[in-house]
């Protein structure tokens, strides 16, 4: 039995709720209407919701702000807080300016290519078209130092489903050595970070 269902308080609760999509994504924006611009009149995004108050609804605590949204064909949204202070968030100093994006979906390589000649031609450095095998991808920076990602799916339905089988197995092996990892990093033995035990990209390997 999971161990979880054991205990009765836990056992007792409602299952989760049926997430069917991305409502919104939040970020601080350096300006509204240069934000405006890049994702309603380079992207093709409608500026579609605003908020502006001068408390934080959740919070309670004093910080005036417009938060506006923009629409994606699925009727999900990216949205930013202007916070009327013209400074734009800080990267994470401990992480590559790589890791943290935010990924679209377009329905053709094609228009990944047509898109990164629109984005060239206004000033954007765009990195790609890259081939992640099951998607290809470009890659560039808002003008609030968002990393962006758009992507053309390229393996169907039955692809992603029997790559599904393997995901769980595959976490499992990787947490399993990376509590072997911590442990012998308690222990002085590894400094270096973890590696994966498989590489799935061996064509990017120096030889």
């Amino acid at each position: 039995m999971n161990a979880v269902l054991k205990n009765p308080d836990l056992a007792t609760l409602p299952p989760p709720a049926a997430i069917q999509q991305l409502h919104h994504y939040a970020y601080k924006a350096r300006d509204a209407e240069e934000t405006r611009q890049f994702y309603e009149d380079i992207l093709g995004l409608p500026l579609y919701h605003i908020i502006q108050s001068d408390y934080v609804p959740s919070t309670g605590e004093y910080c005036p702000y417009t938060h506006f949204f923009f629409r994606l064909r699925d009727g999900s949204f990216i949205a930013f807080f202007d916070l009327g202070d013209d400074v734009k968030a800080e990267p994470s100093p401990n992480t590559p300016l790589w890791v943290n994006h935010i990924a679209f979906r377009v329905d053709t390589v094609q228009e990944l290519e047509n898109t990164k000649k629109r984005l060239e031609a206004h000033g954007i450095e765009v990195l790609g078209v890259t081939d992640h095998h099951i998607f290809h991808s470009i890659y560039f920076f808002d003008p609030n130092g968002i990393r962006l990602e758009l992507s053309a799916q390229l393996a169907d339905e039955a692809q992603m489903a029997k790559d599904s089988t393997v995901a769980h197995a595959r976490l499992n092996e990787w947490t399993a050595r990376k509590q072997q990892w911590r442990k012998e990093r308690a222990e002085g033995k590894a400094a270096a970070p973890l590696k994966p035990e498989n590489n799935d990209r061996p064509e990017f390997v120096p030889h």
